[in-house]
């Protein structure tokens, strides 16, 4: 840019462009809520959309897979036992000559419906204990978390596997041994995230209007703390999964002819060394949902972290 003889910038080197009301005043960017900012961000991590097409995909076909052969799960053929995997039976028989294809994709049914009910289960417990015990403090939070104490105290497992022996074989009692101790650690989550909300100036606010107890917790509380809850929440399900899987390769599972994929793998081991197959399909299906929930999980830590809103 030229200057004149007296330092000066010159009037005649500029142009003026006045102003536009209607530009000055326009949105240039849409207003977006919290939840479809992280939605867009989960979008842009490619390896937790690869993981969130895996569960979806393997949902469907534990819906739709035992329907596309002809042979039901349950229907045994010694005359068939042990084949391997063939245009007829896509994934094999097993020794009683069951089609495996329909036993894996019901066992997928079984194993996702015992992750996934006991994981929102275990939730749901958690964030109501711990939100009743942050929000409250004082004795009922020493006793409640006393209580979570002494149970964290005692082996995750080994409650699982006292209950199952109480409880007997079956989905249901797999449930709920499942819940009686995994809400504990989203109880002490759900616990540190409240005494820290409960002294911000909206909850003063929320009591100053009168609102009860209650609402303050649901209404205001948990809802805030519902980033970490479903991140907790998906990082939870791998665990309830294979807790399924372990039960069930020792016995304590689904009763036969009920498949899963721990009891896929229990009998795929008996015979490993002459019919490895027989083994690696479940193994595989446990390993890859797993993979995938985890990095579902991290990818889902990333989005809702609002620190790293833009």
């Amino acid at each position: 840019m030229m200057q004149n003889n007296a330092g000066e910038l010159s009037p005649e080197l500029f142009t003026h462009v006045g102003k536009n009301i209607k530009e000055m005043e326009a949105i240039t960017r849409p207003s977006i809520t919290y939840w479809q900012d992280a939605w867009r961000r989960l979008k842009q991590n490619k390896v937790a959309m690869l993981g969130l097409i895996i569960i979806l995909l393997y949902t469907l076909m534990a819906i739709v897979g035992p329907y596309m052969t002809p042979y039901d799960y349950r229907t045994t053929n010694p005359s068939e036992s042990n084949q391997p995997p063939s245009a007829k039976h896509w994934f094999g028989t097993d020794s009683l000559g069951r089609d495996l294809w329909a036993r894996t994709w019901m066992g997928a049914r079984v194993s996702l419906m015992i992750g996934f009910v006991a994981a929102l289960l275990n939730a749901v417990i958690g964030v109501l204990v711990g939100g009743i015990s942050g929000y409250f403090g004082g004795k009922i939070d020493l006793v409640i978390m006393r209580f979570v104490d002494i149970m964290y105290a005692i082996p995750y497992m080994i409650i699982v596997i006292l209950m199952m022996v109480v409880l007997g074989q079956g989905i249901m009692p797999l449930i709920l041994a499942l819940v009686v101790g995994g809400w504990l650690g989203m109880a002490r989550l759900v616990r540190g995230q409240i005494l820290q909300l409960k002294e911000q100036e909206f909850v003063l606010a929320a009591k100053v209007l009168g609102a009860s107890h209650a609402r303050i917790i649901w209404r205001h509380l948990i809802p805030n703390t519902m980033g970490v809850i479903l991140v907790n929440l998906t990082m939870s399900i791998p665990g309830a999964i294979f807790s399924e899987a372990f039960l069930s390769f020792i016995g304590l599972g689904v009763v036969p002819p009920q498949s899963s994929w721990g009891q896929l793998a229990a009998y795929g081991a008996q015979t490993f060394r002459i019919y490895p197959y027989q083994l690696f399909i479940p193994a595989f299906f446990i390993s890859t949902t797993m993979l995938s929930l985890n990095l579902l999980g991290d990818g889902l830590r990333d989005a809702l972290d609002p620190r790293l809103r833009s």
